[in-house]
């Protein structure tokens, strides 16, 4: 039998905003010895927050122009190319926080789109751009094109940082912590990607992550209400007193009550020994055993070298794609971001992005045998009868599509 343990006697989860892993002393938390995301903090990781460019490569990235995009002493660098154009992420995402820093030369023009289709033809309809360009430009750099223009200058040459938060119908720009450029009221084109833009003149990036906003609460840290239990199978789940989830034993599964289809899901997970076996699955097909796409858990490597998984690796989708590197480490909490969109899934681990994979097998209602776009429920594993995983802060939600005719990439269907 399932044990649970009840309400009153569970540790109370404080309240925290849509989105957050909360960071007080009774909560998990990543430790800040932990191998993370290039520049980010523990804190940074514990509050969801996921580096976009790993310093070193173009992983997570894909160029739609043929300008000379590279990685250059630990930032994307641009500075010549046949034709404008962005360098866009590959994952999708709809609201959320983002910061990267950047430095242009004086008459450069580029810019961040947010929520934008490969390859917009009008930053109006297709995406928001903020402007990166001279004082002399109809939008100087901080404007939202063709909607709001600021008027303060932006020394060339400097470094400088800017933060965009593109939440439900508004958009809202800081350049160096200071207010440039508020769109309120409009209308939102869903989910789309994270996109630099090369224009004109030479232009550098570095220091880029975001963080998911706008997330639910999937488990309440008290009871399962939510969740589907399986007690014909031998794992067990239960609530400890400090309210972390426990798996143990196994095989077995809990199962969302709800079902995403493209969607993002947070969550912390610690494997309470050495070389243990775990996952989360996603897209299942409700009520049958383990039938969806599994995002690993284990940490086990060759000869102790983390870029080696052994069994696929901590953020992998098992059995489709190794994780490229292993962060998570057993007897710690890791943080892992989920984003799946069409056939496109990308995990992060503390922060950093192991896997960047598109399912390219024919549709199939079953993810066994084929590609499932279809909503399924969340599944959290309890793989074999040493299994001893702690869950906790399990976030989720859909992300809302795009509209008709916006751009949407053809290949992400």
């Amino acid at each position: 039998m399932l044990h649970q343990i009840s309400s009153n006697l569970a540790c109370g989860l404080l309240l925290i905003g849509l989105c957050e892993f909360a960071t007080c002393q009774d909560k998990p938390a990543i430790p800040s010895s932990a191998e993370r995301g290039a520049g980010l903090s523990a804190d940074e990781v514990n509050q969801g927050w996921i580096s976009l460019f790993d310093g070193t490569s173009l992983f997570g990235w894909q160029a739609e122009s043929d300008a000379n995009w590279r990685v250059e002493d630990g930032c994307i660098v641009v500075d010549m190319g046949s034709a404008p154009g962005l360098l866009r992420t590959t994952a999708q995402f709809d609201d959320y926080e983002l910061t990267l820093e950047f430095q242009a030369e004086k008459d450069a023009n580029s810019g961040v789109f947010v929520r934008t289709s490969p390859r917009p033809t009008d930053p109006e309809t297709e995406c928001f751009e903020i402007n990166i360009a001279p004082s002399s430009n109809p939008y100087p750099t901080g404007s939202i094109v063709g909607h709001v223009k600021t008027n303060e200058e932006v020394a060339s040459d400097d470094w400088h940082r800017m933060s965009i938060s593109a939440f439900k119908e508004q958009v809202s720009v800081q350049i160096d912590d200071r207010p440039s450029a508020t769109l309120a009221d409009t209308a939102p084109f869903g989910c789309g990607y994270v996109g630099l833009q090369f224009n004109s003149g030479a232009v550098r990036f570095r220091n880029i992550r975001l963080k998911p906003m706008g997330l639910g609460k999937t488990f309440n840290g008290s009871d399962l209400k939510g969740w589907k239990t399986y007690e014909e199978m031998p794992g067990r789940f239960s609530i400890a007193p400090n309210g972390m989830l426990q798996a143990r034993g196994g095989p077995g599964q809990l199962e969302t009550e709800n079902q995403f289809a493209d969607f993002v899901l947070q969550f912390k997970c610690r494997t309470n020994a050495e070389g243990l076996n775990s996952g989360v699955f996603f897209r299942c097909i409700p009520g049958e055993r383990m039938n969806g796409y599994e995002i690993q858990i284990d940490n086990t490597t060759v000869d102790g070298d983390r870029n080696k998984p052994k069994n696929g690796g901590t953020g992998a989708i098992f059995r489709r794609n190794e994780a490229r590197r292993i962060v998570a480490s057993d007897n710690e909490w890791s943080a892992i971001t989920l984003v799946a969109v069409g056939p496109r899934i990308a995990v992060w681990v503390n922060g950093y992005q192991v896997t960047d994979w598109k399912d390219d097998r024919p549709k199939h209602v079953n993810p066994r045998n084929g590609r499932r776009l279809d909503a399924g429920t969340i599944m959290l594993q309890a793989h074999d009868e040493t299994t001893d995983v702690s869950f906790a802060d399990i976030f989720a939600a859909e992300l809302s599509q795009r509209e008709k005719g916006n751009g949407v990439d053809p290949q992400n269907k």
